[in-house]
């Protein structure tokens, strides 16, 4: 039987007051790869941002990682966001710590402070993005596409069903974007879930999922089969 991670029915999601997707409904399963395009503008960040409770869903329904999003207290925020992991394209690493120290970080702000289960997180992370080696190393010594994998090892940390993903290749050359890409789809048949925004249309094809479009006010989705 098949876990529901996302289930949005008659959802209105907004930009600041201005209703940018009417009457969206919306689901994803575990272990689904869904990719989300539109032109700028269309809804894109505005879906991920109400996802993880950054805009508020105020009209239809909303279940994601079994929190429901229209009776969500605040309080309640933080704990929705241990179930998922976020992934952005300019990596949001702390530059003036070690990629030890980043990950760290994230553990003790989401109450997690015993250092030896803490060390076998990060390490465990590390090795599921090929990094295990780089623990001592500065943001600003890595290249691009490592930065992305330690954000991604980032997202990993509380080993969420759900991972969303905003434009995670939209910094990086079309090598090292195929090799992000790689390591994502590994983490989907681990059985996570990936929702990935993006504008690289070369990817859709070259690594074929479910798609979903905005466009109009409107989320379209589509099935690409493997090529």
């Amino acid at each position: 039987m098949e876990q529901t991670i996302l289930n949005l029915k008659n959802a209105d999601i907004y930009q600041g007051n201005h209703l940018i997707l009417k009457d969206i409904s919306i689901e994803l399963n575990r272990g689904d790869f869904v990719y989300l395009i539109g032109s700028t503008g269309s809804g894109k960040s505005s879906l991920l941002k109400t996802l993880y409770a950054d805009i508020p869903l105020n009209n239809g329904e909303g279940q994601i990682v079994d929190y429901n999003l229209r009776k969500m207290r605040d309080n309640e925020i933080p704990f929705l966001r241990r179930k998922l992991g976020v992934v952005f394209q300019d990596f949001q690493l702390l530059m003036d710590r070690s990629v030890y120290d980043n990950l760290n970080f994230v553990l003790e702000a989401t109450g997690q402070l015993k250092s030896n289960d803490n060390a076998d997180k990060i390490q465990h992370v590390l090795t599921r993005v090929g990094m295990a080696t780089k623990e001592h190393k500065m943001p600003f010594q890595l290249s691009g596409g490592e930065q992305q994998r330690i954000a991604i090892a980032r997202a990993l940390l509380n080993d969420p069903p759900l991972i969303l993903a905003d434009e995670p290749t939209g910094n990086l050359d079309p090598h090292t974007s195929e090799e992000i890409m790689h390591l994502l789809e590994e983490i989907s048949a681990s059985g996570q879930t990936i929702l990935m925004a993006t504008h690289d249309y070369a990817l859709l094809l070259k690594f074929p999922h479910a798609t979903w479009k905005c466009s109009n006010g409107s989320i379209s989705a589509t099935v690409q089969k493997t090529l």
